[in-house]
């Protein structure tokens, strides 16, 4: 049994696929991926625009969809995306079954441009759920707050969501609550069955050791510089820590009676970022019971060859609370960090969606022409 069953089958953590483009679905590759263990997958705008800009495996199909018609470059966007997500949902359905709805979940986002724009967000993941309609599918809906309402009223309707670009824990408490609310408005419905809705929180952690180490570089005392590398693991390892908290209470118990299941953490951007950390440190360093971990193709592999099977999530929660309490003391104030992330990872969706229809725009006239 390799390394990726095992961390599924011993330790509870799925190992999901953080990428997905054309050949993956074509060549068969998705499906090896698929049987050597990985259970579900993300996508983003950053990863379409690098799949169809970066290759000709998708000219075909767009020179069809252009000279098909004067629909928007938008629209053909979407149709583009949507053949590779309809693919793969194909490629994962057995794993959805044969985990009751576990996994086998395939993520897509919603436009990037709505990220604060709540009632956008919440019509177009409607829209989303509808046009593919696959039960393995999940609508990506950003954590901002404008996103929060739009999370609860998909849950509330019964719809699998991603809820992403999450970078505190006082935004995964709201991300939390809304889950919780969306499910009560929904068991308000007796003939409603809570255990067909899925839910996964994603918690992006390595861009949090980016930012909080050049913090600690700054400030550049012996404490501070101690601290570098630790930042990311520790918060998610509190994150951990609540979501054990809220998904084991009264409240939650009512819930789970009628077969709801917990929104499992899900562990994002855990590729290594600085090559002075080990290639699996936001792998080897979160693996529990109950989560998900989405890995880009390269971590993958690291760890499937060198990764480290452990329970270590929540292994030694004082050094947790030690390394937490020290970050605040050298100065770096965490809930600061998180709203330039969060900025950041909104923009960065943005570009990389406008550069791809640019792309597309380009190319269209080219075959007019």
């Amino acid at each position: 049994m390799n390394r990726l069953t095992r961390l599924s089958s011993e330790f509870g953590q799925s190992p999901w696929l953080d990428n997905l483009q054309r050949s993956y679905l074509t060549s068969g590759e998705l499906a090896q991926f698929r049987d050597r263990g990985v259970r579900g997958l993300t996508s983003n705008p950053t990863i379409f625009q690098k799949a169809i800009s970066g290759s000709t495996d998708y000219d075909a199909q767009f020179a069809e969809l252009v000279r098909g018609g004067a629909r928007d470059i938008d629209e053909h966007y979407w149709e583009l995306v949507l053949r590779d997500i309809h693919g793969a949902c194909d490629v994962f359905h057995p794993t959805y079954v044969d985990t009751d709805g576990l996994d086998g979940y395939v993520s897509v986002e919603v436009d990037p441009g709505l990220a604060m724009d709540g009632g956008g967000t919440e019509q177009a993941a409607r829209e989303l759920h509808q046009r593919i309609d696959r039960p393995n599918l999940m609508v990506k809906i950003p954590a901002t707050v404008p996103g929060l309402p739009a999370i609860q009223r998909m849950i509330a309707e019964g719809r699998n969501t991603n809820v992403t670009l999450i970078f505190s824990l006082e935004r995964y408490e709201a991300v939390m609550e809304a889950y919780l609310t969306g499910l009560e408005e929904l068991a308000g419905d007796p003939d409603a069955d809570l255990s067909q809705v899925a839910s996964v929180a994603s918690f992006f952690v390595s861009r949090a050791d980016t930012e909080v180490d050049r913090r600690l570089e700054a400030i550049a005392t012996p404490d501070a510089l101690a601290l570098r590398g630790l930042a990311a693991l520790t918060q998610a390892q509190l994150a951990y820590r609540r979501f054990r908290e809220v998904f084991g209470g009264p409240r939650w118990e009512a819930l789970a009676e009628r077969g709801a299941r917990v929104q499992r953490p899900l562990w994002a951007s855990t590729g290594t970022k600085n090559d002075d950390y080990s290639d699996v440190l936001y792998v080897d360093g979160l693996i529990g019971p109950d989560t998900v971990n989405t890995l880009p193709e390269a971590t993958l592999e690291a760890f499937a060859d060198h990764g480290t099977l452990e329970r270590t999530i929540d292994a030694r929660p004082d050094e947790t609370d030690r390394v937490w309490a020290a970050l605040a003391e050298v100065g770096i104030d965490m809930g600061e960090v998180a709203q330039q992330l969060e900025s950041e990872g909104v923009d960065s969706f943005q570009k990389s969606f406008d550069e791809l229809l640019t792309a597309l725009e380009s190319k269209a006239d080219e075959l007019r022409s």
